[in-house]
This record gives structure tokens, C-alpha cells and sequence, in this order.
């Protein structure tokens, strides 16, 4: 009888970078996948933000614009989690193949796509719709129904110099 001969494992020299996984939560959960608790939902969340306000705040953006940014940020975050993973390497380049990493080029195309993103939003900033008059008269009445203004010692110095004879 042949006994079995133990096969040797190889060891594993490689790291995964995790891409497929991140992609995986982010599609299927999307934004619900990144916890704005920790500090990369944080500065994705502001990221956000800020590009939002470029584009002249959430009240200017349409649907389609919103859906964009939505893509925007997810893109956003793959691509800074390849470029955290690829600077931990030691080569972009894998010597057996003599070949650039795989990930390499994913990157690249995710970095195409979050530039094809951001020219379909536009380049440059835009301004705020500018307010009506009838809308900042109805700001100041609102403003005026909530709380009276407090009085400052130039107003009460003005009111009795009005009433004084």
C-alpha cells in the first residue's frame, strides 16, 4: 500500500487588497456600508457636502445630479482604499509576470470614472441662487414673530432721546 504523501503548503507571500469585497458592501449596502461615525465616513460625508455646495447647495442640485454625486462618492471611496493599499506595497510590479498589478489598472479606471463624474456635475463652482426680496422680507417678519431684538444701549439711548421733549 502507497501511504499518502503529505503535500506541502505553499506559503502565501501575497496580500489581498480587499477590492472586491469593498465593492461588494458598498453595492449592496451603499451608503449604509461606510459608518459616519469613524473618520473615513466623516471626511467622505464632508466630501460630500462640499460638493454639494459647490454645485450651489442642496436645494439647486437635481435628482440626476444627486444620483452623480451619490456615484461620486462611492468611487471615491474604492479609489482611496486602493491608493491606501497599493503605498503599503513594496512594487507596483509583479516580477514573475513582469506586469503591472492588476489593481493597478482598477485603479486607473476608477480614477477615469470619478473624473467623467465630476465633469458631468461641472468644474467650476456655481453661486447660490440669490434670494428675492419678498423672500428675505418674509425671513426679517419670521425672524421678527419669533423674538424681539435685544435691546442694546445705543437703541435705549436713541428711544429716550425720541421721547424726551
Amino acid at each position: 500500500m502507497n501511504a499518502a504523501k503529505p503535500r506541502a503548503t505553499a506559503l502565501r507571500t501575497y496580500s489581498a487588497h480587499g477590492l472586491t469585497t469593498l465593492k461588494r458592501a458598498v453595492k449592496g449596502l451603499g451608503s449604509r456600508a461606510i459608518d459616519m461615525r469613524t473618520s473615513l465616513g466623516k471626511a467622505l460625508a464632508e466630501w460630500r457636502a462640499d460638493l454639494m455646495a459647490d454645485l450651489g447647495g442642496r436645494d439647486a442640485i437635481s435628482t440626476q445630479q444627486a444620483a452623480i454625486i451619490d456615484l461620486a462618492v462611492k468611487t471615491k471611496l474604492l479609489l482611496d482604499s486602493i491608493d491606501a493599499w497599493l503605498l503599503t506595497q513594496p512594487s507596483l510590479i509583479d516580477k514573475r509576470r513582469r506586469a503591472v498589478l492588476p489593481v493597478v489598472r482598477e485603479r486607473q479606471q476608477l480614477a477615469d470614472a470619478l473624473a467623467r463624474y465630476m465633469t458631468a456635475l461641472g468644474l467650476e463652482r456655481r453661486a447660490r441662487p440669490a434670494k428675492t426680496l419678498t423672500e428675505v422680507l418674509e425671513e426679517m417678519a419670521a425672524e421678527k414673530e419669533v423674538g424681539t431684538p435685544q435691546e442694546t444701549p445705543e437703541r435705549l439711548a436713541g428711544a429716550t432721546a425720541a421721547a424726551a421733549p
